[in-house]
C-alpha cells in the first residue's frame, strides 16, 4: 500500500491565504452586491513595464524562427540575464557577486522552500515570529519540526518574536541555531534592518557556523538611502548568506514568474562526517536534476528591467504602490489606528483596535467596510492583535477602501 509524507498531517488546517478566500467567498456568496475590496494577498494590479512586454514580444517573435528558436535553456539561467543582475543589483552596490552564483528561478517562494532540499534533517531552525508562513510550513513538510501546539508554534523551531517593543526586528538569540531566515524589507510588519542589525547576525552566524536565509523580496521599495537593499553589502555575508530576490512585486512579475537565487561559492556547511562542502555545487546539483529553467521569453522580458526605459518603469511602479502605502497609513492613522511599516515597504501592519482578534478584526473589516486584509496570527503566534494590509491594488481601491475604514472607525 502506499504510504504518504505523515508530515503534511502536521500543517496547520487551511494554508493562510486558502483561509481567508473561504471566509471571502463565503461572505460574498451571502453578500453578492457587496463591493468587495482585497487589500489581502500581496499580489500585483498594475501592468507589466512596457520594456517588459516589448521584450518579451520580441521573444516570442524569435520562437518563430528556425534560426532563433530555443529549446532548453541553462537551468542556472542565461548568462546574459545574470550578468545584468549581478551589475545591477550588487555590484553597483559594492556586493562582491559574480553572475556564475547567481540562479535564475520561477518564484523567490519555491526556492525558499527547495533550498531545505540541500540541508540535514538535524539542524537548528530559527524564524521569526510574525513570520511569512512558507518558511514555517516547508520545514513542517520535510520533516525538519514536531508536533503544533495550541499556539501555533511547531516543535523543534526556535521562534523569535519581533513587536513595536523591538521595532520589529529579531533580537540574536542566546542559544545557536543552524539556519535562520531573515525576511527585510519584512513581510508581514514593513519593517525594515540597518546595516548594523545585519552585521550582528552576519557575525553571530559566522561564529556558529550557522547560514542566514536571507529574503530581499521588497528591497526595491527601499528609499531610505542608509538602509542596505542585499545582506552581501555586510562584510562577512558571503561566507554565511543565501539570498533570495524576485522580479515579482518591483516589475510585477507575479504571474509571469521569475526571481533569483544567490549562493556565493565561498559558502560552506558540514557533511556528517565533519568536512566542508561547497553548498553552490548541491544548489547547482539541485537545480540541474529538478528544474529544466525559466523559459527564454520570461528571462528576455526581465532583462528588459535593466534597460533605461525598463528602470524608469519599475520606478514608477514602485512609486505607485508607495504612495498607496502612503495613503493607507495616513488614513488608517486618521481613524485613530496604531500602524506601522508602509515607509519602506508595500505592507502596513495594524494594531487591531480594542482588544480584538486579528481574526476577528478581519470579520469586522470585512463586514462592516467589505475590505479584505490579512490577519496577524496567521503569520504566527506573536502576530495576534494585529492585522496587515496591502498596498498593492489600483488607487481607486486603496482610496475606497480608507474612506470606509475611515467612516467606520474615526471618532
Amino acid at each position: 500500500m502506499a504510504k504518504i509524507n505523515d508530515n503534511y498531517l502536521k500543517l496547520k488546517a487551511g494554508y493562510l491565504f486558502p483561509e481567508i478566500a473561504r471566509r471571502v467567498n463565503a461572505f460574498a456568496q451571502a453578500n453578492p452586491d457587496a463591493a468587495i475590496i482585497r487589500l489581502g494577498i500581496g499580489d500585483v494590479t498594475e501592468p507589466l513595464p512596457e520594456a517588459c512586454r516589448l521584450a518579451m514580444v520580441q521573444a516570442v517573435a524569435e520562437m518563430g524562427n528556425r534560426e532563433t528558436f530555443k529549446g532548453y535553456g541553462p537551468e542556472q539561467g542565461y548568462e546574459w540575464l545574470r550578468e545584468k543582475i549581478a551589475q545591477h543589483d550588487f555590484q553597483a552596490r559594492g556586493c562582491d557577486i559574480d553572475a556564475s552564483e547567481i540562479f535564475i528561478s520561477d518564484g523567490s517562494k519555491c526556492d525558499c522552500g527547495n533550498i531545505l532540499d540541500i540541508f540535514g534533517k538535524d539542524n537548528t531552525i530559527a524564524v521569526t515570529d510574525p513570520v511569512y508562513p512558507v518558511y514555517v510550513d516547508t520545514n513542517v513538510m520535510a520533516g525538519n519540526t514536531g508536533e503544533v501546539n495550541e499556539k501555533g508554534e511547531y516543535a523543534g523551531l526556535v521562534y523569535l518574536p519581533i513587536s513595536a517593543e523591538n521595532n520589529f526586528t529579531a533580537e540574536i538569540p542566546n542559544q545557536r541555531v543552524d539556519l535562520i531566515y531573515l525576511c527585510f524589507p519584512n513581510n508581514p510588519t514593513g519593517a525594515t534592518a540597518t546595516k548594523e542589525h545585519l552585521q550582528a547576525w552576519v557575525d553571530y552566524a559566522r561564529a556558529h557556523n550557522s547560514i542566514i536565509f536571507f529574503d530581499a523580496a521588497y528591497e526595491a521599495f527601499i528609499s531610505d538611502s542608509n538602509l542596505p537593499h542585499s545582506i552581501y553589502e555586510i562584510p562577512g555575508a558571503r561566507e554565511c548568506a543565501i539570498e533570495f530576490r524576485s522580479f515579482s512585486k518591483n516589475a510585477g512579475f507575479t504571474g509571469t514568474r521569475c526571481a533569483l537565487t544567490v549562493v556565493p561559492k565561498t559558502l560552506t556547511a558540514k557533511a556528517s562526517d565533519g568536512s566542508d562542502v561547497e553548498l553552490w555545487k548541491l544548489w547547482n546539483r539541485r537545480q540541474s536534476t529538478k528544474f529544466n529553467g525559466v523559459s527564454y521569453i520570461v528571462q528576455r522580458g526581465a532583462e528588459a528591467v535593466y534597460s533605461d526605459a525598463g528602470q524608469a518603469q519599475v520606478k514608477a511602479l514602485i512609486n505607485f504602490y508607495m504612495e498607496n502605502a502612503k495613503i493607507i497609513r495616513e488614513q488608517l492613522t486618521a481613524a485613530g489606528l496604531q500602524v506601522y511599516g508602509g515607509v519602506n515597504a508595500p505592507y502596513v501592519w495594524v494594531k487591531t483596535p480594542n482588544g480584538l482578534s486579528s481574526w476577528d478584526f478581519f470579520d469586522k473589516l470585512l463586514h462592516t467596510c467589505n475590505v479584505v486584509g490579512t490577519p496577524g496570527s496567521g503569520f504566527g503566534a506573536a502576530g495576534e492583535g494585529y492585522f496587515r494590509i496591502s498596498a498593492f491594488n489600483s488607487r481607486q481601491n486603496v482610496e475606497t477602501a480608507m474612506a470606509r475604514i475611515i467612516d467606520k472607525f474615526k471618532a
